[in-house]
């Protein structure tokens, strides 16, 4: 007779013999999944703390391609520096690299071709020779008008020494390194060679302007 079924009710299912089946408590699969993933983070975090410290210890030299180029680069060219001053003035042309026209901006006939003459044998490249434009025609005060551009600022300079009291004009306006000397009124000669020698030592080595005081 079976300990599950009643007497006298004759069960259809009935357990025989004197062995009894064993209930075990179900196993927690749970539990094993955290305690791995605990191990794997634990074990994740320790290797991360080693790689620090081994950043620290090296100086962080072994950086990655992309950490190489991480840095933002500049693509503005280095401006380039100045030159720096000499204190010494540019050197002067020589009179035969000067291209010059000879102005007779006077009453007096011939004065243009007489003076051209007379700066070709001192080594000027003379251009031609011919009377004032409208504008100069017997309007130059001074002995003699010399008038040039930026670029034949210097030139104009050397063909001011020839030529006593003479004043320089630099046009802006004016494109080419020649040069104009306009003959006016009070013009008598040229100045003497050793003269002219002297006032272009001078004009190379011009005398440094005063600094303003405070």
């Amino acid at each position: 007779m079976s300990m599950l079924t009643p007497s006298g009710m004759g069960g259809k299912y009935r357990i025989t013999g004197n062995q009894y089946p064993r209930m075990g408590r179900p196993r927690r699969r749970g539990r094993t999944v955290l305690a791995i993933v605990a191990s794997v983070v634990v074990l994740g975090l320790i290797g991360w703390g080693t790689l620090q410290l081994i950043d620290v210890f090296t100086g962080g030299k072994d950086k990655g391609p992309a950490q190489a180029h991480a840095a933002p680069v500049s693509c503005k060219p280095t401006p380039a520096a100045p030159p720096k001053p000499t204190g010494k003035p540019a050197p002067l042309p020589p009179p035969a690299s000067i291209g010059l026209t000879v102005f007779n901006a006077t009453a007096k006939a011939g004065l243009a071709k007489t003076t051209a003459d007379e700066l070709a044998k001192r080594g000027f490249h003379v251009i031609k020779f011919s009377n004032a434009p409208f504008e100069y025609d017997k309007k130059v005060t001074v002995p003699a008008l010399i008038v040039a551009g930026p670029a034949g600022e210097r030139a104009a300079r050397v063909v001011g020494t020839q030529v006593a009291g003479s004043t320089v004009k630099i046009d802006p306006k004016r494109a080419g390194p020649g040069v104009d000397l306009l003959i006016g009124t009070p013009y008598t000669k040229l100045a003497d060679p050793k003269d002219a020698a002297k006032a272009l030592t001078v004009a190379a080595n011009p005398t440094p302007a005063p600094s303003p005081s405070c």
